[in-house]
């Protein structure tokens, strides 16, 4: 602990002083220290190994009596006794009795267990509540009793208010929806209730309902569609009250969905009616939002890939064309060979001289391809219309029929139209057979069908009346439907992600404006703001711009070029670390090549990690030996990758069932993150500060591939990723001092990283306070800027097309101001807009802190798409901030080589992975997207117990006598504990946790060196 602490809480002052007057030494001392203790913690201590070393010697100081005087000192004895009940009286405290204790679970479970079931967070307000009773502290096993008891009332409190507001009807669909269902791998027994309408359809298609509906989604394709709408009709069909779980903490929720995602269908069939009833509606309730998601995703997904398939073939066509005129073979040839001898030069100085005539032949040849047919974008809206009505139709129209849009802006009042009217057509229709909407009928088109699709969309009838097709016309009407729910302009009723953008906000916002803008530490007037900005901005151009004057800045020159007016000289190469390698070889030989496993279990073992890892239930029966070995064992497969049937072929008692079970019931998403940050927070405490510093504020942010399976809808392919075509992003957030990922997170190949890199920063969960985020060009756009700048920690980027970048102005005519900079300055900023959105910016920010949604679908509203206010007002603080940071940037070589370090941190995190990661050549080798983010949080849990266990090691080798003063100034910059030379994953899993690694106890983390 540091001065401050120390003084502030172990200090005695007033009637303390007085209550030590007339105690002998040893009594004396360990009176002071009792009493301190118990105004800190309200609770005694249990002996001396629970007080910190700094804390007595500091302590024995004051009251002038010896350290070791209090080795005389009988924690258990009668005097002892005395003592603690002079204390009591003095703080006005008492002890808790069994009534007390009954009070205390009464309160908890109708003040904090109806919110909160996780037994950590209970128990912090259950000891805060005893505090406000001037209750003393019970014994843990009495704190637990009182834990399990709150939870068990709120449990049955909250199932049985359920239950009672599902009606009658509803609760028998249920209960006969697990009635027809089979155990995965049990023989269906062919019993059920005849007549009811739910189960017609799957019955006669042979399918198993509740089994259909706990099925993950499918490929993008029109069979999935159908699939989904199937799902969406059944659960809509039981009839579930509006507002049923109005009132219902999310967590709640989400615990009784995964109870239910864990049990077979006949463990849910033993429980009372009661709580199969709760159960199963929480499931259905969440399993019906999750689907209307999906069937947004699969609208989007399908729409873009008729558009990618349609201008592939489009290309496709233009190269063939090409082909086909005498003499343009001889170009093309002339062309690629150009490009492929120069691939890095201008196209102006590699293309143009390749091409008899240079650049006025390859114009005649665009200007005669379009002569010859449509635009390139009329031929592709072509492709596209034959796609649409020859596959996709009918799977699209299912999903406007089984949707309802809304949307808050008038604005797309005609989109809402046009989707009555294609469901109407469709309704009334009943097939594709009628060409045409009818005559009269109104139809909007401006703002629906993209100009180039007009030219299709008209045909004239017999009578040579202009009749609008309905294929060409909903073509223009998914095109646009698609770009306004990626922005959120038109949302979906009854959807989580794809809900009314109203609704991520805070309800309380306005009420709670004041506090708000405090906890970001923003000013409440917009005036303030943008002038504090304004003026950062004025100073940094000012900077450099003088800088830049004198004797100049022989890194950087700005002047007027065609390839950009910034020209930035790379950095020179860093002095190379001397001693790193020989530290590794001595850790090497100190402990030898150590199993993955062991540093796993070592990890579990000190940290208490895998206490996070609660059951989905109210209940755990497990011996808990047996099961920290099992959830050792899955984290470990799924970390790796081999898979739980390996794991289970180790050395070890535990078979491959059981296994299995503790994986259902046991590893959750959330609860892998909890384990992930009690590591990162082990690893925090137990660094030296001489060796890694004071404290870290600063994260790197990046994101590497994994290959994964394709049949689902949120694996991608991209062309930037050749080892992998198809696959997903792991997307790192590593601390910069000692490389420990604090947050990791999967993200398709085509996601935002910005929304990435602002979830990481804020939902990382662990004890450092992240103030700088270093990223490359992918995080550093303006609403990135902006957006963090809101959120109040610094974006530092690395930008790879830094030539073109523009510096902003603060104001007109400002551009005056700053000679130097001309050439590559440009507009001022426009502050109107920032002062008019300042407030709705804020709310946006405030949601983020407080995560009424998830961070992607906030930043939705902030894209090009989008007409939302807050959008323009967002790009034009981004583009201040970018402008601030650029311009310090260009000025401190500091700050160049340091966000190089900060990123060259997180690249060689990524790398580790694919050691770690050997099983099924690193594949995430499963279509259910929770099993993939298991297997990523897996594997960030093996490689921060890899970091904690290094960083242990490194220390103890330094403190040896003879690396004493060793480690030069490159060698502190490069010392990582990101390392496996002294680690191996492979070979057989053994598991003996009486094996331990010789390893010094954390100083000072109040953390056992043992379990």
């Amino acid at each position: 602990m540091d001065e401050d602490e120390l003084v502030g809480n172990w200090t005695l002052v007033g009637g303390e002083l007085a209550l030590l007057s007339n105690r002998r030494a040893p009594t004396k001392l360990a009176f002071a220290l009792m009493l301190r203790f118990y105004a800190l913690h309200g609770r005694f201590p249990k002996g001396r190994h629970e007080l910190p070393d700094q804390a007595v010697g500091y302590v024995a100081r004051l009251v002038k009596v010896s350290e070791a005087d209090l080795a005389l000192y009988e924690w258990d004895g009668r005097t002892s006794k005395g003592h603690r009940r002079e204390i009591r009286d003095y703080f006005g405290f008492r002890e808790c009795g069994l009534a007390d204790s009954d009070k205390a679970a009464l309160w908890l479970a109708a003040n904090v267990c109806d919110k909160e079931r996780r037994a950590d967070r209970v128990r912090e307000a259950l000891l805060a509540h005893l505090w406000e009773e001037k209750l003393e502290q019970p014994a843990p096993d009495r704190i637990r009793r009182i834990i399990g008891s709150a939870i068990s009332q709120a449990e049955k409190a909250q199932t049985a208010l359920i239950a009672g507001r599902v009606p009658q009807e509803a609760a028998a669909r249920m209960l006969a929806l697990i009635a027809h269902s089979a155990d995965p791998g049990a023989e269906e027994d062919g019993g059920g209730q005849d007549g009811d309408a739910l189960f017609d359809a799957a019955e006669v298609s042979g399918v198993d309902l509740f089994t259909a509906i706990r099925e993950e989604p499918g490929n993008v394709s029109v069979k999935t569609i159908e699939r989904e709408v199937f799902k969406l009709r059944a659960i809509r069909q039981i009839g579930l009250p509006d507002g049923l779980f109005a009132d219902v903490a999310p967590k709640i929720l989400a615990s009784w969905r995964a109870r239910v995602a864990a049990e077979a269908p006949s463990h849910l069939r033993s429980h009372p009616p009661g709580i199969q009833v709760t159960l199963l509606a929480a499931y259905l309730y969440c399993r019906g939002r999750e689907i209307t998601d999906t069937l947004v995703d699969l609208l989007i997904a399908t729409v873009h890939r008729i558009n990618a398939r349609a201008e592939t073939k489009v290309v496709g066509d233009f190269v063939a064309e090409l082909k086909r005129v005498s003499g343009k073979e001889n170009i093309l040839f002339k062309m690629a060979e150009a490009a492929l001898e120069a691939p890095e030069e201008r196209v102006e100085d590699v293309i143009y001289p390749a091409v008899p005539g240079g650049c006025k032949t390859l114009v005649s040849l665009l200007h005669e391809y379009k002569a010859k047919g449509s635009s390139y974008r009329q031929h592709k809206q072509r492709v596209f219309k034959a796609s649409y009505t020859n596959h996709y139709r009918t799977g699209l129209i299912q999903i406007i029929e089984a949707l309802e849009f809304g949307s808050t802006n008038t604005v797309h009042a005609p989109m809402m139209t046009a989707l009555a009217l294609i469901k109407r057509y469709k309704a009334e229709a009943g097939s594709n057979r009628v060409k045409c909407y009818a005559v009269g009928e109104s139809v909007p088109v401006e703002g629906i069908v993209a100009p180039e699709l007009v030219e299709l969309l008209y045909r004239a009838d017999s009578k040579r009346r202009r009749r609008i097709l309905r294929s060409v016309y909903e073509c223009g009407v998914f095109q646009t439907l698609r770009e306004k729910l990626r922005c959120k302009e038109i949302w979906v009723e009854g959807a989580d992600r794809w809900r009314n953008p109203d609704d991520d906000l805070p309800a309380d916002y306005e009420q709670r404006r004041a506090e708000n803008y405090a906890k970001l530490r923003k000013p409440l007037d917009a005036q303030v703001f943008i002038e504090e900005m304004r003026a950062e901005l004025d100073h940094e151009l000012s900077q450099l711009n003088d800088a830049l004057g004198g004797k100049g800045l022989r890194w950087l020159k700005i002047s007027d070029r065609k390839s950009g007016a910034i020209q930035l000289t790379p950095l020179e190469a860093a002095p190379e670390p001397i001693n790193l390698r020989r530290l590794k070889a001595a850790i090497r030989v100190r402990w030898g090549v150590v199993p993955l496993m062991d540093m796993l279990a070592e990890t579990a073992l000190r940290t208490g990690c895998l206490q996070a890892l609660t059951p989905v239930g109210v209940q755990n029966h497990l011996d808990p030996q047996a099961l920290f070995e099992r959830l050792l064992l899955v984290i470990y497969a799924y970390g790796t990758g081999t898979g739980i049937r390996a794991a289970a072929a180790g050395d070890h008692d535990h078979a491959e069932d059981d296994l299995r079970y503790v994986r259902r019931r046991f590893l959750t998403v959330e609860g892998c993150r909890e384990v992930a940050r009690v590591i990162a927070n082990a690893t925090f405490s137990a660094r030296h500060a001489g060796l890694w510093g004071e404290g870290t504020s600063s994260v790197a942010s990046d994101s590497t591939h994994f290959s994964a399976y394709d049949q689902n809808i949120f694996t991608e392919w991209h062309s930037r990723y050749r080892r992998a075509k198809r696959g997903v992003l792991i997307y790192w957030t590593v601390e910069t001092s000692g490389a420990m990922a604090v947050h990791s997170q999967l993200i398709a190949c085509s996601a935002s990283e910005v929304h990435a890199m602002v979830e990481g920063a804020m939902r990382h969960g662990t004890d450092m306070e992240i103030e700088q985020n270093f990223v490359d060009s992918h995080g550093a756009t303006f609403v990135g800027f902006g957006i963090t700048r809101l959120l109040d920690f610094d974006l530092v980027a690395r930008f790879k097309q830094i030539n073109t970048m523009k510096l902003y102005v603060p104001g007109r005519g400002d551009e005056f101001s700053y000679p130097l900079l001309g050439p590559a300055l440009t507009r001022p900023i426009r502050w109107d807009i920032i002062a008019t959105n300042y407030d709705l910016m804020m709310k946006y920010a405030t949601a983020i802190r407080l995560r009424t949604a998830t961070t992607e679908a906030l930043l939705r509203r902030f894209t090009s798409e989008t007409t939302h206010p807050a959008y323009a007002a967002m790009l034009e603080v981004g583009r201040a901030q970018r402008s601030i940071f650029l311009a310090r940037y260009l000025r401190d070589r500091d700050l160049q080589r340091e966000t190089e370090s900060g990123l060259n941190v997180v690249e060689n995190y990524n790398g580790l992975g694919d050691y770690i990661r050997f099983g099924k050549r690193g594949e995430l080798a499963s279509n259910r997207k929770e099993e993939q983010e298991l297997g990523m949080l897996c594997l960030h849990i093996l490689q921060s117990a890899l970091g904690y266990i290094n960083t242990l090691m490194i220390q103890d080798t330094l403190a040896l006598p003879e690396w004493q003063d060793v480690l030069t100034d490159a060698d502190q910059r490069g010392l990582t504990p990101v390392f496996h030379t002294n680690m191996t994953p492979y070979g057989e899993i053994q598991l003996n946790l009486d094996k331990r690694l010789a390893l010094s106890a954390i100083d000072g983390s109040g953390r056992p060196a043992g379990p």
